[in-house]
């Protein structure tokens, strides 16, 4: 086998692994060079903000392409109008008229950007269409009209190749995302049943659940995108909020199970139960990795048969564990981890069962209805 061969054969899984990045990047380059062609080719007086617009507004995906170019639009015309009227009414041939219009255009549109962080263009719109004509030597009118031209041009490029240059569905997105958050708890969770056996500190337990609540933020934020293809009429998809609240009710019982984790049980239950929550910790673990593997290959869902069987086979030596009176010897504190565990892990059950059912609104039958 050649160098060259060894080489793309170490190169193709990396490329592979950022294929969604590699193309927002295609899409980000070619946007760019397509706005500067079209903006020099129609004569704009500043080609910059055409091609900065289309940049700006080509995202990762194509719900956040269409929320960008929105707000960019939307912040864009509102600037130009009042900065171009502020402008326009108020002489300012001076340096301390320039320095009081200024002010009078900044101070309230700041504000407004303040209170609303995805309009935080309007402000600088303002000050474009207020400080350009000191340079070009334009009207006010003529600033505000070619600067909505030139963003306007601009976003209408940076939407069209986020549409046809490889588009990335939110959707897709989404799958991925879901995928991840899945396998980090399972990981988790195989940690935190362990913990039995010695107990875990906080720190450790912080450690383990903070992983979780990002890859949970970021799913919300696709899920937001998503919903916003679906409105959009550009997906055929189900609904991502069951997904994403199946996911954080999810998270809440590993919650309980870590809290439940952070104190030792004595030798003898462990002996007795810890090989028990080893199988539940296995079964869980793979039926949360299957479940993912599933939804990404619009596949049905796994059988949960081995978990709930596992879960059984716990309660029942639960019961001979308490028959035998184990448990009375338990401190109030430790009593109260003990029965949490075994409630933590039914809530589990009844998850999965969701998550059974999301899987299975996400398989074969959405197939084909995903934008390419």
């Amino acid at each position: 086998m050649s160098r060259l061969d060894l080489a793309w054969r170490w190169l193709r899984p990396r490329l592979a692994l950022r294929r969604v990045h590699l193309a927002l990047a295609l899409r980000i380059t070619l946007a760019a060079v397509v706005a500067l062609v079209v903006a020099q080719a129609v004569n704009l007086p500043l080609p910059l903000w055409t091609v900065l617009t289309a940049v700006i507004v080509t995202q990762m995906s194509v719900g956040r392409s269409l929320k960008a170019t929105a707000d960019y639009l939307l912040g864009t015309v509102g600037g130009a109008l009042y900065g171009g009227l502020v402008a326009i009414v108020i002489p300012h041939q001076s340096e301390w008229a320039l320095l009081a219009v200024l002010i009078v255009s900044v101070a309230p549109l700041a504000l407004f950007a303040a209170l609303r962080p995805n309009m935080n263009v309007v402000p600088i719109t303002a000050i474009i269409v207020l400080l350009v004509p000191t340079i070009t030597h334009a009207t006010p009118f003529y600033s505000a009209f070619y600067r909505v031209l030139e963003v306007g041009l601009g976003a209408i490029i940076g939407l069209v190749v986020s549409f046809v240059v490889l588009p990335s569905s939110a959707h897709r997105q989404m799958r991925q995302a879901a995928v991840r958050t899945l396998d980090l708890m399972a990981r988790v969770l195989a940690s935190l049943l362990a913990g039995h056996k010695a107990g875990l500190d906080d720190d450790a337990l912080h450690a383990l659940q903070d992983g979780i609540g990002q890859a949970l933020t970021d799913l919300n934020t696709i899920g937001v995108e998503a919903e916003r293809e679906r409105r959009a009429r550009l997906s055929r998809e189900p609904e991502t909020g069951p997904l994403r609240r199946t996911l954080l009710r999810l998270r809440h019982d590993l919650v309980m199970v870590g809290r439940a984790a952070g104190e030792a049980m004595p030798d003898d239950m462990t002996r007795r139960l810890q090989p028990r929550l080893d199988v539940i910790a296995r079964t869980a673990a793979d039926y949360m990795r299957a479940s993912g593997a599933a939804l990404l290959a619009h596949r049905g869902p796994a059988s949960l048969a081995p978990f709930e069987q596992a879960l059984q086979a716990y309660g029942e030596e639960i019961a001979a564990v308490r028959a035998e009176g184990l448990t009375r010897v338990l401190p109030v504190g430790g009593a109260e981890r003990f029965f949490a565990t075994g409630f933590a892990l039914e809530q589990m059950r009844q998850n999965f069962v969701d998550l059974e059912r999301v899987v299975t609104e996400w398989g074969p039958a959405v197939e084909h209805a995903e934008p390419t």
